[in-house]
């Protein structure tokens, strides 16, 4: 099995220099924000972060391609780091904590492209979840000081918390009626949105989640750290990885039934 060690460092300090950038221009006064053609909201932090990234990597690691929210892909070849320089962009303007830096590796193999490497950076919750292929999944404040996660253990839908980020994607693409009938078989239901209900799968405080519409940005990381903490990550489809456009995840125990209701 392929070492990615030395990757897994480097997306460490590449989330060290995120999070100096971040951090300081949350909450500032004289943050510039912009309205993309999706009409979706973009900061100045956005864009800098991004930017820094990608210098970065330049240097670190110049024969590898780039794709960011941003500034699209760069580069050709078997190996592409993709980034989210603010997930949760809506949370990061309005002064709410919940958004981080995802930041992940990519690699050609037999069943095409997948993430190797995921990382994910909250640092207004103080928080930091990575993973590497093979290696298992883990949190805490770095390499040295970390605990390994896992999934959880809960079998039944009537004993699971499902976390989600809201209704509007459910409804607009005809798919509400089957969202509204699982919430009520579960246990409980939270939409905490964006990138924490996967590391809440991962950790094992949540069971399942799902989104309706998603970029390979939005999930890359999040896909590799949910499957080495035992989990599973698929398309509503069905369809393992991060290219079906949407994401169901779950402890791996539910995650036929998530598909069955939602796929």
């Amino acid at each position: 099995m392929a070492d990615y060690h030395d990757d897994l460092r480097l997306a460490h300090v590449l989330a060290d220099h995120a999070d100096s950038v971040t951090l300081d221009r949350f909450k500032a006064l004289d943050l510039k924000i912009d309205t993309k053609p999706d009409l979706t909201p973009v900061s100045d932090a956005d864009k800098a972060v991004e930017d820094l990234l990608r210098n970065d990597l330049k240097r670190a690691r110049p024969r590898d391609a780039v794709m960011g929210e941003e500034f699209g892909a760069t580069g050709h070849g078997p190996r592409r780091w993709v980034i989210d320089p603010i997930d949760g962009t809506k949370n990061y303007i309005r002064g709410v904590p919940v958004w981080a830096t995802l930041i992940a590796l990519m690699e050609l193999g037999p069943g095409g492209e997948q993430p190797v490497v995921g990382m994910v950076s909250a640092p207004a919750l103080g928080r930091r979840w990575w993973a590497a292929k093979g290696t298992g999944a883990f949190t805490g404040r770095g390499l040295t000081k970390a605990n390994r996660i896992q999934v959880s253990d809960v079998s039944q839908l009537g004993d699971a918390s499902f976390a989600y980020s809201s209704l509007t994607g459910w409804e607009a693409r005809d798919r509400l009626p089957a969202f509204l009938d699982l919430s009520r078989e579960v246990w409980r239901t939270r939409a905490y949105g964006d990138f924490w209900p996967y590391m809440m799968v991962a950790e094992g405080s949540v069971d399942i989640c799902a989104e309706p519409e998603l970029s390979i940005w939005d999930m890359a990381a999040a896909c590799v750290i949910v499957e080495e903490a035992g989990g599973r990550f698929t398309g509503l489809d069905g369809v393992p990885g991060v290219h079906s456009g949407d994401a169901a995840a779950s402890n791996g125990l539910l995650h036929g039934e998530l598909l069955q209701r939602l796929g």
